[in-house]
């Protein structure tokens, strides 16, 4: 039987629009019993809860204060228990250094930031964006080592996968707050071709592409909808609310991340009002939204609350009544 999340993503009428809260470990380390009430309150969002919560749980080693080091040799440092860390030594600094680089022998799935932001976590954002920009050959060497690897992972995937219908669930931040990092143009030439590969061969197999991409990356969404993108997870300030409509409405689903950049800063209401605004926005009755709403222990559990309970009565907006 086909749910809401199949419907909503096939522009095929889903009773409710599909939505869902993530909350960070460093809130649940921070209030604890109370924002475990909140939850048990919004069983519509996030499910039937029973049993104890390990309210000091993490799940990533990222994750936990101190360093860590990934199956690439990234170090990744962390100050704050409980939320992810960055990368702080890069294992590629020098061009040089790329020409030797061997991509991992273990296989470990396709993490968040697995292509474009590998590329920044081996060489440096820095130097990364000086090969962008001069287009020395070591560049595509570091892309088509990345690459290869990824193909690698998701080829696992493909494998594991006994039915047709399957999410495959991937998460790259392209862009920062106002732009993308190295442009449209330098992008859609060695990027594009990237996600391409990857995608094409999941679609082939009848499955489905989800992909989270954190910045301003509007330009690009009908680049990604070619290369196989069936459901985009945008920012909404980043990339602005009119923007979203105009590249997406009607031509690919939206798990729409709503501000989370206002949620510690503003009233209940300003919430209510933010997630209607949303909805009438890029909803439709066909459907082609989803809500998405992420919060740390800079957010008030008022405003939690708030935020909760305006996504579940939003939920319902173009139900029939």
């Amino acid at each position: 039987m086909m749910d809401d999340r199949m419907k909503s993503m096939l522009m095929q009428k889903p009773e409710y629009i599909p939505v869902s809260v993530g909350i960070l470990p460093s809130a649940w380390m921070l209030h604890r019993e109370k924002l475990d009430a909140i939850v048990k309150k919004h069983p519509a969002i996030f499910g039937k809860q029973d049993g104890q919560r390990n309210y000091d749980q993490v799940w990533s080693a990222t994750y936990m204060e101190g360093a860590h080091t990934d199956v690439w040799g990234c170090v990744w440092e962390n100050v704050h228990h409980g939320q992810e860390a960055i990368v702080t030594k890069h294992p590629v600094p020098t061009r040089e250094d790329v020409r030797s680089l061997k991509a991992p022998e273990k296989d470990a799935v396709l993490p968040h930031g697995f292509m474009y932001l590998r590329l920044a976590d081996l060489r440096g954002f820095e130097e990364v964006m000086i090969d962008f920009a001069e287009e020395p050959p070591e560049l595509q060497m570091l892309i088509d080592t990345v690459l290869k690897y990824n193909l690698r992972q998701r080829d696992i995937w493909l494998s594991n996968q006994k039915e047709k219908g399957a999410l495959f669930c991937v998460g790259d931040d392209l862009g920062m707050q106002h732009s993308l990092a190295m442009g449209p143009e330098k992008w859609r030439k060695y990027m594009k071709p990237c996600y391409m590969q990857l995608y094409k061969p999941v679609r082939d197999a009848g499955h489905y592409v989800y992909m989270h991409t954190d910045g301003m990356i509007y330009e690009i969404i009908p680049d990604l909808v070619e290369c196989g993108v069936n459901i985009i997870n945008p920012q909404f300030r980043a990339n602005g609310l009119d923007n979203l409509v105009r590249v997406c409405k009607g031509k690919v689903c939206v798990d729409l991340d709503l501000d989370r950049q206002m949620f510690p800063f503003c009233k209940p209401s300003d919430i209510d009002a933010h997630v209607k605004e949303a909805v009438k926005a890029l909803g439709s009755p066909e459907g082609g939204l989803w809500l998405k709403g992420e919060v740390d222990d800079g957010v008030p559990l008022e405003n939690v609350e708030a935020l909760c309970d305006a996504i579940e009565n939003y939920r319902g907006y173009f139900r029939k009544k």
